[in-house]
Order: structure tokens, then C-alpha cells, then sequence
């Protein structure tokens, strides 16, 4: 009685698909796997808004912290951003006069005027208009920064002091001092904005200051009326934008950012910046250190024990030069 295809049993059906089949066809045939799609890069939105506070530092300069306060005491690894912004020399002229550091990088901006830094190590600066300054206090390093009115010039003041957390393994390494003239930040286009670059990379050009273990971006962004601007954003950064004049529009949902308002970004991949009227903004971002922090004054380390030897070692010479 013939067997019908019911009746195949596993060597008749291979026998079978040997000789229908040609060699090499059924490794063609193997079903692979679909691939996911790759995500689309995703805006990084407004998680919190907050606004400057006014505040008096130093030996009496009046000034307004976004950062710093308690409203936001810090976004690791930025740890304070002050605004410096008068025409009254009364406001400023009375400056920062020696006092010491330590643990920590302070990052000074300069817009108008000018400031005057010097420090234990034998540093001396002037800071004009566009200039920056990026200093690793590391083990110690005790400087003064005055603010100047130079002949000729106006009396308006206006600069940023930013300070940026050091890792527990690079607390104590010497200090080093960046001074960067105007002339050595660098300038591009990014769609419709005109884009000062401090720190980090844009379209292949990398910013002057180098080598700070957080590997920050620091960009003074200006948008016109109408103008809009998008560039990729390391997705592992905390970052945030100030905006320093008129008004930004921020993230897909373009959430309405004013000037003395700091904009905290939440997760994503890149920054987008809109603005109707235009305006200027800071644009930071830095890879966040994720260890404890304890503060006092000039001193971030990170434990009580360890700014207590700070304070110690300030108050009996020892803090400068290790």
C-alpha cells in the first residue's frame, strides 16, 4: 500500500527536501531576526526653571546666583553660577580680594569691563571683554579678582563665575590656571546662531579650554529674531541653559525661558534653542562626578573630615603648593 505525505516519517521528508532543494538553498532561506529601529535623537526638555536671586559676595558685590542657592544648591558637577550685571561701579568695584580655594575649578566670563586675577602660583590676567579664565584650584591656591574701570571704558560690568566640581582622585592634584583671550574663543555658525565656543566641539572645532576631567561644554549661543538652533548633546551630561538677554524657547515643547532664568535639562540626546524676538543664552554641559559633596566657602571636598583639614591647612600656610 503506498504511504500518502501523512505518512512520511523524519529520514523520508529529509530524503526528500535533499533532492527538491538545491545545496547551499536552505542556509539562504534562515529567517533572521527583524532589527530594532534605531531611536530618533530626542530634544532635551525643561525638567525645572529657576530664577536668579539676588545676592551680595566677596567684599560687597551685589549679583544674581541661578546656581548655587537653595532653590538649586547644584547640578553635579556645576556646582554655582553667579551674574555680575550693573552700570553702578558701586556694585562691583569692591571685587574679590584674596581668599583661597580648594577641590574645586572656578570658570570666570567676561562680557564687559574688565577683572584683574592673581594668584599664589605667580599667575597675573586681565580680563577684557570675551575673555575667560579656567581655573583648577586642586590642592590649594589662594588668588584675588578685582573688578576694573578702565579709562575709556563705560561703567558697566557684566561677567560670569562659574565653579565646577573635582572628582575625589583629582582634588589634590596642582593647581593650573587657563587664560583665555577673546581671540582664541572659537566663533561658528550652528544653524541660525552665532556661537562663542569655550570649552567642548563644534562641527570638528574644539574649544580652547583643555583637558578638565568632566569634559565640559561651555557655549555663549546668540539667536536672532526667528532663529532656532540644534546640535547633538552628549545624552550622559547634565547640562543647562541661562539665558543672559531677551528670551529662548527650549526643547520640542518650547518651553519659554527669560532672561535671569536657568533652564535644567532633563534626558535626551540633543539641544534645541528657539527664540522669537532673539536672545543670548549660556549653553553648559559636563559629565556628572556622582560622589558626596561637602562644602564650606572656598572649599568643596567630600567630607566634613576633609574640609576641616582644608581649613586647617589654609589657616597654618599649608594649603598652597602641595
Amino acid at each position: 500500500m503506498a504511504r500518502g505525505p501523512q505518512d512520511l516519517d523524519r529520514r523520508d521528508l529529509l530524503k526528500a527536501l535533499a533532492v527538491a532543494v538545491p545545496a547551499g538553498a536552505l542556509g539562504a532561506c534562515r529567517m533572521e531576526a527583524p532589527r530594532a529601529a534605531a531611536s530618533p535623537p530626542r530634544p532635551r526638555e525643561v525638567a525645572n526653571l529657576v530664577d536668579a536671586q539676588p545676592t551680595v559676595e566677596g567684599a560687597g558685590v551685589h549679583l544674581r546666583r541661578a546656581l548655587g542657592s537653595h532653590a538649586l544648591p547644584m547640578l553635579d558637577p556645576f556646582l554655582l553660577l553667579d551674574e555680575i550685571h550693573s552700570d553702578n561701579p558701586d556694585d562691583y568695584l569692591p571685587g574679590f580680594p584674596t581668599h583661597p580655594h580648594r577641590g574645586f575649578e572656578t570658570v570666570t566670563y567676561v562680557l564687559d569691563g574688565a577683572m584683574e586675577h592673581r594668584d599664589s602660583m605667580g599667575n597675573h590676567g586681565h580680563l577684557g571683554p570675551g575673555s575667560a579664565q579656567w581655573m583648577t584650584a586642586g590642592h590649594g591656591i589662594v588668588h584675588a579678582e578685582m573688578p576694573l574701570q578702565e579709562r575709556g571704558g563705560t561703567d558697566r560690568m557684566w561677567a560670569f563665575q562659574l565653579w565646577v566640581n573635582l572628582p575625589a582622585a583629582n582634588k589634590m592634584i596642582r593647581p593650573r590656571y587657563q587664560d583665555i583671550a577673546p581671540a582664541r574663543v572659537v566663533e561658528a555658525m550652528v544653524d541660525d546662531a552665532s556661537v562663542r565656543l569655550v570649552a567642548g566641539e563644534v562641527d570638528g572645532r574644539r574649544g580652547p579650554v583643555e583637558g578638565i576631567v568632566s569634559a565640559p561644554e561651555m557655549l555663549d549661543v546668540s539667536l536672532p529674531p526667528r532663529g532656532s538652533m540644534t546640535r547633538a548633546l552628549p545624552p550622559t551630561h547634565n547640562a543647562f541653559v541661562y539665558v543672559i538677554e531677551g528670551r529662548a524657547e527650549v526643547g520640542s515643547a518650547r518651553t519659554a525661558v527669560a532672561a535671569g532664568q536657568l533652564a535644567v535639562l532633563g534626558a535626551g540626546d540633543l539641544l534645541a534653542l528657539r527664540s522669537a524676538s532673539g536672545g543670548r543664552m549660556l549653553c553648559l554641559a559636563a559629565r556628572p562626578i556622582g560622589e558626596p559633596v561637602a562644602r564650606y566657602g572656598p572649599f568643596v571636598m567630600n567630607t566634613e573630615d576633609e574640609i576641616r583639614q582644608a581649613v586647617d591647612d589654609y589657616r597654618a600656610g599649608r594649603l598652597v603648593g602641595g
